[in-house]
């Protein structure tokens, strides 16, 4: 059987930039939890989306929820959350025993409908906070979503997890709320094989995100702790590993856009084949390339076709509201996550993959219409 083609796999430098950071790390035995690394890929990865200040974490889901805490949601909270995203989203608002409530998307961003977001507020004038996603990296409707939680003083986290990259009227997603969260995953655009990042324009927030995520050890001379901590802070290795892909992620981005941009023009023309939208706001890193279908080819059909070949393909997220964990919550909005669910499909995105790869990808999809 032939290599397997990917969704979206870890493509570490050509440069080799990532050993020689994690080298660094062996060197000076910061092989500990904390080191140069984790300062450094703060104050990096805060200047190079232009965020005041950055807290590296073990993963997205940690960012996502200490941003929660730090934004005072606590139990009995209302917090309004995308449906159609990822569960790494929604989970931490279980964590802070608060309640999401969740918003549709909308056909022009398949991101959180201002609109719904405002009949949510109708409801529900009483919320703590709104996570805000950027879907595959695209970006959400900002302007008239950061207008809306002005307008009811409430706290915007941006969820840009699959967004790194991604400008909005010339700014980074993730820096237009109150926190902003990364992730390095293994299949994100860059990877540290895991670990996120908080950053925010509060400098105070973010020294007491990394005060919880160091388990909230107080300054004492013995193991003193006053408030719950978690251990949720990166390691320096890992760290090393981020310093490393941020230097290539200019490249990745622009190997996305060409594989996104090659898929369009080869199979854009299909009957009932729609792509991703494009908004002329809004600069994708195009993390993955998605689409969606209306015609007699159904998204199961290809996937089914390109797993016959050794190729890796995926459904569009399955909207939170219809996922069993989460069914008995409320939902807001007229069904467009669930109609965007049941018609997308996302198409191998691996920036590892050769021209070879793409003709087979495509070759395999347009066999369905021959």
């Amino acid at each position: 059987m032939t290599e397997k083609i990917l969704l979206s796999s870890p493509h570490m430098s050509d440069e080799g930039y990532e050993m020689q950071y994690v080298q660094e790390a062996f060197d000076k035995n910061w092989i500990a939890p904390l080191g140069e690394n984790v300062n450094e890929f703060e104050n990096e990865l805060a200047a190079k989306v232009g965020a005041k200040s950055a807290a590296a974490l073990s993963s997205g889901t940690a960012a996502i929820h200490l941003a929660l805490k730090a934004a005072g949601v606590g139990e009995g909270d209302i917090v309004f959350c995308p449906s159609l995203t990822f569960s790494a989203t929604a989970n931490p608002i279980i964590y802070q025993n608060a309640t999401p409530v969740f918003i549709d998307s909308d056909y022009e961003t398949w991101n959180m409908s201002p609109e719904a977001l405002e009949e949510a507020f109708e409801k529900y004038p009483d919320v703590k906070a709104v996570i805000v996603v950027h879907l595959y990296g695209l970006s959400a409707d900002l302007d008239k979503i950061v207008d809306v939680c002005n307008k009811h003083n409430v706290v915007l986290i941006e969820d840009a997890a699959e967004s790194l990259g991604t400008y909005y009227k010339g700014q980074h997603t993730g820096t237009f709320g109150d926190y902003g969260v990364f992730s390095f995953n293994g299949n994100k655009i860059i990877t540290t094989s895991g670990g996120g990042m908080l950053v925010s324009a509060n400098d105070e927030r973010v020294e007491k995100a990394r005060f919880w995520a160091t388990q909230s050890r107080d300054k004492a001379r013995h193991y003193q702790h006053s408030e719950l901590g978690y251990n949720y802070r990166m390691s320096n290795v890992v760290a090393g590993i981020g310093r490393g892909q941020l230097k290539v992620l200019e490249k990745r981005v622009a190997q996305k856009r060409l594989i996104y941009e090659t898929y369009r023009q080869e199979l854009g023309s299909l009957d009932g084949v729609q792509f991703m939208p494009a908004n002329k706001w809004d600069e994708p890193n195009r993390w993955l390339s998605a689409l969606t279908l209306h015609g007699q080819i159904r998204p199961l059909d290809v996937i089914e076709a390109l797993e016959k070949e050794n190729i890796d393909s995926r459904p569009i997220w399955k909207p939170m509201h219809l996922q069993p964990f989460f069914n008995d919550y409320d939902f807001i909005g007229d069904g467009v996550a669930e109609r965007l669910f049941e018609n997308g499909l996302c198409l191998p995105s691996d920036t590892k993959m050769t021209e070879e790869d793409l003709g087979k990808v495509i070759k395999t999809i347009k066999g369905l219409w021959s």
